[in-house]
């Protein structure tokens, strides 16, 4: 009996009355289309059979089959044989039953059934446990949660077929992201492609047309060897040299972005070291140990966050984080100056000697106290996953992050220079530092604090790093040639020219990467800067004053 209490309602008697009828009809009609629902598309014991019994291809068949009209006990049957639980019963083991929770059920009607100690077994080959994979994929593609579906898809590229069109159209008319429609698409396209019907064919030779995805080069290629029709032959062609254009685009465009990003690296590593060189032509070979101090400082931020604070403050750890790392660096580069480089002025072979013994010392200090092994930094939420632009171009949000923080520290660090009384005495004792000592600036001073903030800059350069890669006793050591090379390529103390040569120098690599190898692209890096240091020692730009 169904009883539905409701309150009082405004409109009177007749109003109230329409109104519970109105309930009662929507109850009722979702009650019908429920039963009918089930009845059309329960699991049936001939489809429970099929599916677990019998050659591979026949048992493949039957799990396409009832798939395409699939309900909530036909998920459940497939699910159970992909985690291997179900067994065979009867005389002749022809009676699948599911297992839950250690007991079992029948998988048509939902009872209760023994399990004799004489069950076998389902046995499921690779191609089986395939196609048992591709279809809970497909039934996926209709969850509401985007990264379920996304999952699926990925798992589905490559591996549907005709049979699943249903699904496929089902899930294409229901999808509002306009990236996993893109695919969808190209996946009915790929499903359409293997039909027997020509028209059907060739029909999905022009909608895979308007793919961007880098999987439909490798399908209109693998159909191309096989397609006898002269027509959808030439719409497969036309296709694939629509689909390659496309994706050569994505390929420059994914290399502009990784050189950017590297460039954006190299600017941080290399803006410290413009200012101790610029300013007291100390060629620093610690430096790149200084960055690794500010990524070990970001660690040890991290393990306070996880064992000390809430799980939600966790997200905000690289804020914190960013502070201590400058601290971290610039102190140990204050050291540095104060006990050994300012003994060491106008000596630039001992100057390089020292600074490489100090190097030495910090990484083995670091593998003393945390261990040789690299330890690993993990992302914020906020910098997890990516921004897909085009099919095969994805821009994951830590390196977008990392280059605007680039040009953020950039930008701070002009306005010190250009606008402070600090940044006005570093500039004076840069250009001319008898002049600058005469007119009363504190040149020694200068030096500890430029030194000081060369070192915290190298910090945060750290910090970016530790983002992007694991954290390790030599994380500075692939860095220190790279910067001396964007410095000296931008002009001693020019910032300007820094940005200049740290972008320009990444986005070079990244393009010669691609064509001739990292081996080789680094070395055609090497003979360009050395070939332009000939024709230019000041740089990309000459220092301004007296001296220049």
């Amino acid at each position: 009996m169904l009883v539905v209490n409701s309150p009082p309602l405004k409109g009177g008697v007749r109003g109230g009355f329409l109104n519970r009828c109105n309930m009662l009809f929507k109850i009722f009609s979702w009650i019908a289309i429920f039963l009918v629902a089930s009845n059309a598309y329960a699991l049936s014991v001939s489809e429970a059979k099929g599916i677990t019994v019998g050659e591979g291809d026949a048992r493949i068949e039957a799990l396409r089959s009832a798939l395409a009209q699939a309900d909530e006990k036909t998920i459940a049957f497939i699910q159970a044989l992909s985690e291997d639980a179900v067994k065979l019963v009867g005389d002749n083991h022809e009676t699948p039953v599911m297992l839950v929770d250690g007991k079992g059920v029948d998988p048509v009607t939902g009872a209760a059934v023994a399990v004799p100690d004489s069950a076998q077994d389902v046995m499921n080959n690779n191609r089986m446990r395939g196609a048992l994979d591709a279809a809970l994929a497909s039934i996926r593609l209709l969850s509401p949660d985007a990264t379920v579906r996304r999952e699926a898809l990925a798992t589905l590229q490559g591996s549907v077929d005709e049979s699943q069109l249903p699904l496929l159209d089902k899930a294409y008319s229901a999808e509002q992201e306009s990236d996993l429609k893109e695919r969808l698409g190209a996946l009915r396209a790929a499903a359409m492609l293997g039909s027997a019907d020509v028209p059907r064919r060739l029909e999905a030779a022009q909608l895979l047309e308007a793919s961007s995805q880098a999987a439909t080069k490798t399908l209109l290629l693998e159909r191309l060897q096989v397609e006898t029709d002269p027509k959808v032959k030439a719409t497969l062609e036309k296709s694939l040299r629509t689909v390659e254009s496309r994706l050569a685009w994505g390929d420059r465009l994914g290399a502009l972005f990784s050189g950017i990003s590297l460039g954006s690296i190299l600017l941080l590593a290399a803006l410290g070291l413009a200012i101790t060189y610029g300013l007291m032509g100390v060629i620093n070979m610690a430096h790149g140990e200084l960055m690794m101090m500010g990524a070990y400082a970001t660690y040890v931020v991290q393990g306070v966050f996880q064992k000390y604070l809430p799980v939600g403050a966790f997200d905000w750890y690289l804020l914190a984080a960013l502070p201590v790392a400058f601290m971290a660096a610039a102190f140990t580069g204050f050291l540095m100056e104060r006990t050994v480089l300012r003994f060491l002025y106008g000596r630039p072979l001992e100057t390089l000697l020292a600074t490489w013994g100090i190097s030495l010392v910090l990484m083995q200090l670091v593998r003393t106290v945390f261990g040789a092994q690299n330890v690993g930094v993990e992302n914020p939420s906020w910098m997890s996953g990516g921004f897909q632009l085009m099919g095969n171009l994805s821009l994951p949000y830590n390196r977008i992050i990392i280059v605007a923080f680039a040009f953020a520290v950039l930008g701070g660090v002009a306005f010190l220079i250009g606008k402070t009384r600090l940044g006005l005495f570093v500039r004076a004792v840069t250009q001319n530092r008898p002049i600058a000592s005469c007119m009363g600036v504190n040149t020694q001073r200068i030096d500890t604090y430029a030194f000081a903030l060369g070192s915290g800059i190298a910090g945060l350069a750290g910090c970016a790093l530790s983002q992007i890669g694991n954290v390790g006793p030599d994380l500075g050591q692939g860095y220190i040639v790279d910067s001396f090379m964007v410095v000296v390529l931008g002009g001693v103390g020019q910032l300007a020219g820094t940005v200049l040569a740290g972008l320009g120098l990444g986005i070079l690599s990244k393009f010669l990467e691609g064509w001739a190898g990292a081996v080789l692209a680094k070395i055609a890096v090497l003979i360009f800067i050395i070939i332009f240091i000939q024709k230019r020692p000041q740089g990309i730009f000459a220092m301004k004053g007296r001296e220049a």
